[in-house]
């Protein structure tokens, strides 16, 4: 739970949002994961965002977050996707040669609640994402 400027509660969901590159194109590398998560939080405060945990695979993203109730999620959502697909296509042009038709995310998106699992449980879940087996 975060204080809002009257120092008032602000009750926060938890998401996890996985972002697919489309066609599962593998060009998510740490430098490219790095630069994503780097739009991401620039991307958070107008929404009311905060995220918890990220990491990648070769071909997606995983992202824990926190939104207030009345955020915006799938507005934010396309914002990034937006946002993200055009700088990363601007700041590393040799990933368009392994786009289809350049777009960079697929269209659709896998936005999850935690339901009965544990904060710890999906961040340590996150945190092996992209490791093969036993690393």
């Amino acid at each position: 739970m975060k204080l809002d400027s009257n120092n008032h509660s602000v009750f926060m969901l938890q998401y996890h949002l996985i972002l697919c590159v489309k066609n599962r194109k593998k060009v998510i590398d740490d430098t490219i994961s790095k630069r994503l998560k780097e739009i991401f939080e620039k991307l958070c405060p107008p929404y009311h965002i905060m995220i918890e945990e990220w990491n990648h695979d070769r071909d997606h993203v995983h992202i824990l977050f926190r939104g207030q109730p009345n955020t915006e999620i799938s507005k934010f959502i396309n914002a990034y996707k937006s946002a993200s697909s055009r700088l990363i296509k601007k700041e590393y042009p040799q990933i368009r040669e392994c786009l289809w038709k350049e777009m960079f995310w697929s269209q659709s998106f896998c936005l999850l609640t935690p339901g009965g699992a544990s904060a710890e449980t999906i961040r340590e879940y996150i945190q092996t994402q992209g490791r093969k087996d036993g690393e």
